[in-house]
């Protein structure tokens, strides 16, 4: 369990740095695109539509990294006067809502993804562009992403059966206030 933990974080980690590649191109190939237009009045055409491709994908593939490092937006108001057992559950219940609703996405785009290929589906845009060639690795992200959510629910469930409420919490607890400033800190 804890090696495919570590290959799924250290892959999310390749992923978060495509995706922030494919951010900073994107925005290169817009910031080229406006000098063109307002310098010599000429277009590379599809600059808006290429970024929006890259930065579908780049969402996806930050995903699981953001899982990892425990950085998903939380409404925590309450939570912080739990007790210790019902925060784990808390964060349990937590993970799982958000790990079916990934998988309820994953199940519709995986229908997009199909029906795309089966009709050869092009962008309506001058481009156009294949579908089907944003749409695989976007997808790949929403799958990479419920994979590693069951990864750290089984290795949640794990540590909660042994009672290592400590590797619990480091996976799926909220950071605390020493952690926060720790990571700001370096």
């Amino acid at each position: 369990m804890n090696t495919a933990l570590k290959l799924a974080q250290k892959t999310s980690q390749v992923l978060v740095w495509i995706g922030g590649g494919l951010i900073v191109l994107s925005a290169i190939l817009v910031t080229i695109e406006v000098i063109l237009r307002k310098a010599f009045n000429v277009s590379l055409g599809g600059a808006d539509e290429i970024s929006g491709y890259a930065f579908g994908v780049a969402t996806t593939f930050g995903f699981a990294y953001a899982l990892f490092q425990r950085a998903h937006i939380r409404v925590d108001a309450l939570y912080n006067l739990f007790p210790g057992w019902l925060k784990t559950i808390a964060n349990l219940v937590g993970i799982i809502l958000l790990a079916g609703f990934a998988g309820m996405i994953c199940v519709m785009a995986w229908d997009l993804v199909a029906d795309t290929l089966k009709h050869n589906s092009h962008s309506i845009t001058p481009m156009r562009t294949p579908l089907a060639i944003p749409q695989i690795p976007w997808l790949a992200g929403w799958l990479f992403f419920v994979a590693c959510c069951v990864l750290v629910i089984l290795a949640a469930l794990k540590g909660i059966v042994t009672g290592d409420t400590a590797s619990v919490e480091a996976l799926i607890g909220t950071k605390t206030i020493d952690e926060q400033i720790e990571e700001e800190s370096v």
